[in-house]
């Protein structure tokens, strides 16, 4: 397969320390922490058993694959190459909006919430209010506009905030909890429940995908084929601890009921922080100052993957006008599509701040819901891709390879596909199951808003994304080249 012209700008600076960070950054989600804790002992539980049984065929699939085709785009050529353009401009596209969604829908609200509550005051709705997030989402864009030999430094340096915070944190939590009693945990029960798996099961997923991104600037590292593996194989055990020790954390430290998904980390480390006596007050405020750092920096990681992936679309036909696809001569990015990121990511965040009244609570667990569906469904295509690409490409040169050979990816694949199908059905329509079980479920005091207007928000985006690939690919193809047909599902092998 040949790349699109704007791989030749491109410059190799992605050592395997380099893919490793980009992938802690992007893949370990602060905004979150707080979201599984609301799940109360059982998300400890589930946290470790959807580890073991997702994320470990998850990283072998994805390992595998990213170090046999390690073209720049990823996810983008492996699904052109399995199912042609078509089917990829639509994948790319909602992999890509997830994230000036999430940017500017959840990230922006948890930074803005931490940053006012314990830097300096902002007020929900204000001027202070909107100028911080609109800072806050560019300040993202422009990281991801500098050159990746640049821009990497930044999301290694929030890749280390976070691991150092939540270190920080949990160790700080042990340590209140010997001085005062681990109170929190107290008749807390750790025991599965369904309506407990069906709460949890999208927001796990979406914490837990995500290391093949850097897979979309795969020309612009050293050695592909050899630190791929590695990275993921370390990233994804990295990210298992982060998660699981912090939500623990949270658990143990938080009175019952009291955790929220939007304050639930920064409430945790107001409370148990006291043990720190009269430095409470400034390590707090360093601790908000990092934790939003931290969060511009996963967002940030994100654009840079994403952008990356949905330039290579543009450059390759599938998506409004080629030009959008273009990567800086000297910058090696593409500037254009960044522009585009941060103008959306404006736009969402200006709706979202009229969503539910402006209750942030109930705003960050809608938008953040919509960022859960659109990544989902964009695995739905992804994820068969790659299987397609192991049966159909067996002579391309695979460093790595999931155990017990094709039977073993098969297996892997499936399993990884039915949890991505009950994901994307749970995120998209809450609630529609649990009656199936005998289960009860409170659509507004889950939420925060009616059934209707979750739906109108949720649905419209996925169909509003739909209406927009499908228009952005027509437009391309009307002004189709006589070989782009030649060069759609790429060469035979």
């Amino acid at each position: 397969m040949s790349a699109p012209a704007p791989a030749l700008h491109l410059n190799r600076s992605l050592r395997r320390f380099d893919i490793m960070a980009m992938s802690v950054a992007a893949v370990i989600s602060f905004d979150v922490i707080g979201q599984i804790a609301t799940g109360g002992g059982e998300a400890v539980t589930w946290v470790g058993v959807v580890a073991a049984v997702f994320l470990l065929p998850y990283a072998l699939i994805f390992a595998e694959t990213g170090a046999a085709f390690p073209q720049e785009g990823g996810p983008y050529v492996w699904v052109k190459l399995s199912f042609g353009r078509a089917a990829a401009a639509l994948t790319t596209m909602f992999y890509w909006v997830t994230n000036p969604v999430w940017l500017g829908g959840s990230l922006a609200f948890v930074a803005a919430q931490a940053w006012d509550g314990f830097v300096f005051p902002l007020g929900s709705g204000t001027v202070a209010d909107y100028l911080f997030k609109l800072i806050f989402i560019w300040a993202a864009i422009l990281t991801a506009v500098v050159s990746l030999r640049r821009g990497k430094w930044v999301t290694t340096a929030g890749a280390a905030a976070k691991v150092f915070t939540l270190a920080v944190f949990t160790g700080t939590a042990v340590a209140y909890g010997v001085r005062h009693g681990f109170r929190g945990l107290e008749g807390t029960g750790f025991s599965p429940t369904g309506a407990g798996f069906l709460a949890l099961v999208p927001v796990l997923l979406f914490a837990y995908v995500g290391f093949e991104a850097p897979n979309a600037a795969g020309d612009e590292m050293l050695d592909p084929q050899r630190d791929v593996p590695v990275s993921i194989g370390v990233a994804g055990l990295i990210a298992t601890c982060c998660y699981l020790l912090p939500v623990l954390a949270i658990l143990s430290a938080a009175p019952a009921g009291a955790v929220t998904g939007i304050g639930g980390f920064m409430d945790a480390a107001g409370l148990v922080f006291d043990v720190y006596g009269s430095l409470r007050g400034p390590l707090l405020t360093a601790t908000a100052a990092l934790f939003a750092f931290a969060l511009l920096t996963q967002g940030s990681a994100w654009m840079i993957v994403a952008d990356r992936m949905q330039a290579m679309a543009a450059a390759d036909g599938g998506f409004f006008s080629r030009s959008l696809g273009a990567f800086h001569p000297r910058l090696g990015t593409p500037v254009r599509m960044n522009v585009l990121s941060g103008i959306t990511a404006t736009v969402f965040m200006a709706a979202a701040m009229n969503l539910a009244g402006g209750d942030a609570s109930a705003v960050f667990g809608v938008v953040l819901s919509v960022a859960i569906t659109t990544l989902l469904l964009s695995y739905l295509c992804i994820v068969p891709a790659l299987l397609v690409l192991r049966l159909r490409r067996r002579d391309v040169p695979r460093p790595y390879r999931v155990p017990f050979g094709t039977p073993g990816f098969t297996i892997a694949t499936v399993f990884v596909y039915a949890w991505i199908l009950l994901g994307s059905w749970v995120a998209l329509f809450p609630g529609t199951l649990e009656p199936l079980f005998g289960l009860g479920y409170d659509f507004r005091t889950t939420w925060g808003v009616s059934r209707t207007a979750f739906e109108a928000f949720t649905l419209g985006t996925v169909v509003l994304l739909l209406a927009v690939s499908t228009a952005g690919y027509l437009a391309q193809r009307m002004h189709a080249q006589p070989d782009d047909d030649e060069r759609e599902s790429g060469p035979a092998r």
